[in-house]
Parts: C-alpha cells; sequence; structure tokens
C-alpha cells in the first residue's frame, strides 16, 4: 500500500469514527432496537465457556447480552467512544466484556481465535464489505460459528440511507452502500464457498419510541451519526436543509404504522468450513 494510500485511508477511517461518534448511538440502540442483540445471541447459540467477538459492537447491543451468557466476550469497534455508555450499562447488568478499538476491517485478532463472531447492525457501516467479510470468516475457527443482522434496502433503515442519499457527500472510492449487507445475495457472494449452513431470514423490528413523524424525525437528527453527517454537509444551504427536512419528514409520514415504525432487518448466520 503506498504512503497516498494509506493517508486517504486513515483520513476515510477518522471520518467514519467522527460519524458514529457524533450524536447519541448509545441512546438509539437502546431505545429502538434493544432486543436485536438478544436476537442475535439466540440465533448464534452463544453460551458460556463460548469465546465471542462482537464485530462493530458500538455500545454492546449483542456484547452485552452474550456476556451475560458467561461467555468469554470481546467487544470491538472503530469508534471507542461508544465503549464508555457500553462499559456503564455492562456494570448495570452486572457482566464482565473486554473492550477493543478495532478496524472491521483489518481486526488485531489471531486467525481462527473466536468460537462466534456476530454484528449487529455495526460491520455493515464499514465502507469495503468484501475485506469485511475476508476477516470475519478469519477470526471464527473452523466450524465456528458468523451471526450478523442487517439492515436491507427495502426496509426502514435502508430507505432512510436512500431518503438522504442525494443531499449526502460522494461515497469514498470502493464504498459499498451499507444496506447491500442485507441482500442475500450479496451475502453469498462475500461469503462464496467459505461457510457452510448459510442460513438468511428476513425479520422486523418495530421502533416505538415516538409516534409522531415530526418528533421522529427531530430525534434523529439529534442523535444519529448518519443523519448528523448529512445535515452538517448542506449546513451552509439552507434551501438544501429545508428539502431535507421536507423529504425526510414525508418519508417517516408515509412509513408510520401510527404505533411506530417497522424496520426490517437480514438476520443471517452460517458456519465456518
Amino acid at each position: 500500500m503506498t504512503e497516498t494510500v494509506q493517508n486517504t485511508d486513515r483520513e476515510l477511517k477518522a471520518k467514519h469514527r467522527a460519524l458514529w461518534a457524533s450524536g447519541d448511538y448509545a441512546t438509539v440502540a437502546a431505545e429502538l432496537i434493544p432486543e436485536l442483540g438478544q436476537v442475535l445471541v439466540e440465533a448464534t447459540g452463544v453460551r458460556a465457556g463460548r469465546r465471542v467477538l462482537d464485530v462493530a459492537a458500538g455500545s454492546g447491543n449483542a456484547a452485552i447480552p452474550a456476556a451475560a451468557t458467561g461467555a468469554d466476550v470481546v467487544a470491538s469497534d472503530l469508534t471507542p467512544e461508544l465503549f464508555d455508555a457500553g462499559r456503564r450499562i455492562a456494570a448495570e447488568r452486572g457482566v464482565e466484556l473486554t473492550w477493543t478499538e478495532a478496524d472491521a476491517e483489518a481486526m488485531p485478532f489471531g486467525d481462527d481465535e473466536f468460537d462466534v463472531v456476530l454484528s449487529c447492525v455495526g460491520a455493515m457501516f464499514a465502507p469495503r464489505h468484501q475485506k469485511v467479510a475476508d476477516e470475519l470468516v478469519r477470526v471464527t475457527r473452523p466450524g465456528g460459528t458468523i451471526g450478523l443482522i442487517n439492515w436491507t434496502p427495502q426496509g426502514f433503515i435502508g430507505q432512510l440511507f436512500a431518503t438522504m442519499g442525494p443531499y449526502a457527500p460522494p461515497p469514498p472510492p470502493g464504498a459499498t452502500p451499507p444496506p447491500k449487507w442485507g441482500d442475500e445475495e450479496h451475502v453469498r457472494g462475500l461469503f462464496d464457498d467459505r461457510v457452510a449452513d448459510l442460513e438468511m431470514q428476513r425479520r422486523t423490528v418495530r421502533m416505538k419510541r415516538h409516534t409522531d413523524p415530526l418528533e421522529f424525525r427531530e430525534y434523529w437528527k439529534r442523535n444519529y451519526g448518519p443523519t448528523i453527517a448529512v445535515y452538517k454537509f448542506n449546513a451552509d444551504r439552507p434551501d438544501r436543509i429545508a428539502a431535507l427536512d421536507r423529504d425526510f419528514l414525508e418519508f417517516l409520514t408515509s412509513t408510520s404504522t401510527g404505533a411506530g415504525w417497522d424496520a426490517e432487518y437480514l438476520l443471517v448466520t452460517a458456519r465456518k468450513r
């Protein structure tokens, strides 16, 4: 890798880290999707005595319930600013785990090190999907389990990104849109024949923190890093801010159930060959 490419990559990672450090992702995870981590832990059969890695763990939505089973858990993330909230939640729940700064595209762990490797709507946001898939496979022991929860392109989060897309900065070279991780064919292509027993199920989680579309729009603008970044990118263009506000509100109004918003996700489980 040339020095220029290395510098570009470092800049990209710094921006990615800053994006997720903005806002309050711990609140978003706790208030909108608290059950998803437990869903993933149960789907992958995490139990006491297992060595578990949660990739792009954030504040520990999956890592903490994994640790509650008695498993030996490492929670890794590119954005260690999220660990403070995670440590607080873990302490409140009386569980212990290790928190490690790590890039999902180049993890500082050994080959075949973990029995179970998880990611709950986390690793999907790293820009280079193939590198992430390669790392997930590399650190999982032969016969071990890989488990992911990814937002789908057609679901709420996928359409949220589509709504923000015309206002967002251009993606970095080589980046793949995050919701592609919620496409079954894309996932099959990433793992190819390196895994067996690949199972994928589309499910939904209801986000019911708010029921009013306007209040919910402001919630995303305050708390969710990608939304904050898009508004910041347009901060000197009040006309574009107004248009984004309009499109965002129209999207939330059209997708409301009246009791919240249903977000589709893809539950992926596989066994490393």
